[in-house]
């Protein structure tokens, strides 16, 4: 990969990031910006396309997704949005 193409992968995750910690909400914040620092410095352009179309899934229904008060329906599952599902968040003991 050129490493102008390393950068542009690089800016994304910076921004997903950034979007995942931004969420509206403390509890999506905590849960789903944990998830984005742990794993998308691994994911690659399609996974984050992937996580792109995560993140604009509103809210609540994304929040009651991950705390399981409902499901998402079949066309909605990808690979990183079962990878959040299964995310096990563990708060910060400080």
């Amino acid at each position: 990969m050129s490493m102008a193409a390393d950068a542009e992968l690089e800016k994304r995750r910076k921004q997903l990031r950034f979007r995942s910690w931004h969420r509206g909400t403390q509890e999506a914040d905590l849960i789903i910006g944990t998830f984005a620092d742990q794993n998308v410095g691994s994911m690659d352009a399609t996974e984050l396309d992937l996580f792109e179309r995560v993140l604009e899934i509103p809210d609540p229904v994304l929040y009651d997704w991950i705390i399981g008060n409902s499901a998402p329906t079949e066309n909605m599952h990808n690979k990183v949005l079962d990878a959040l599902l299964s995310f096990k968040y563990t708060p910060n003991k400080r």
